[in-house]
């Protein structure tokens, strides 16, 4: 199982990315799947998350309203929309995926990670 990210990269303050991951090796349209950051020095955080069939979506309360969780289970891709974002939003990003069915936030309960992609807002 494979989960690659993409699209990371140095934005202005208030500026937009979108954040890509593409999975290979198993399918996760049945399961949620979900975005975590880490920034130098801190511990790796709930981000967003997706769940598999129904497309609710949860949000830490830090991104809400900025980011957008979403997915297309035929391209097996999940996204991260990421705008007005802030300086604080520095981080490298992570995907994964998780066998649960309901939304989950630990980290613990994501089996599957992809490499990370960095995201660096200038202030």
């Amino acid at each position: 199982v494979q989960l690659q990210a993409s699209g990371g990269g140095l934005v202005q303050a208030g500026g937009s990315l979108r954040l890509s991951c593409a999975a290979s090796g198993r399918t996760f349209s049945g399961r949620t799947m979900g975005w975590f950051r880490q920034a130098p020095g801190k511990e790796r955080e709930f981000v967003a998350a997706i769940s598999g069939s129904s497309g609710i979506t949860k949000y830490a309360e830090s991104v809400k309203g900025r980011f957008t969780i979403a997915r297309d289970n035929a391209k097996n891709t999940l996204y991260l929309q990421m705008d007005s974002l802030k300086f604080e939003d520095t981080a490298v990003y992570y995907c994964a995926g998780t066998g649960y069915i309901s939304l989950v936030v630990r980290t613990a309960n994501y089996h599957y990670w992809g490499q990370g992609t960095l995201v660096t807002v200038s202030s």
